[in-house]
């Protein structure tokens, strides 16, 4: 499978600015330009392996995160996402979404169980 650069670059931005950062921000953390980075970000660049990690340092994500389309299935991804969702949820809101998925996990257990018997 071909890494598509322009998703990559939206997924490097998408948490760039969940961290509030400037491309010249990210760019001073890694040492690197913000014009480079502005490059990586709209796909017309490819950096290296180095400049991927440092991203990510510098993000505090892990590098599945932005090559998701690479990886057919990645938990922690997921659980990225899930998380930035909850971010800005009151403590009600966490209770009814608690809810929610134990409703659904057990609406597949018992789906499953039927099936299978």
């Amino acid at each position: 499978m071909v890494l598509n650069y322009k998703q990559f670059g939206k997924r490097i931005k998408k948490h760039r600015l969940n961290k509030k950062l400037t491309q010249e921000q990210l760019a001073e953390l890694i040492g690197l330009s913000s014009v480079y980075i502005s490059h990586i970000e709209v796909g017309s660049t490819k950096p290296s392996l180095e400049t991927v990690l440092k991203i990510c340092n510098a993000l505090e994500i892990t590098p599945d995160a932005i090559l998701i389309d690479s990886v057919y299935s990645s938990k922690e991804y997921l659980q990225d996402d899930i998380a930035l969702l909850l971010k800005n949820c009151s403590a009600t809101d966490m209770k009814l979404i608690i809810d929610l998925i134990k409703t659904v996990l057990n609406h597949r257990n018992s789906t499953f169980n039927f099936f299978t018997i």
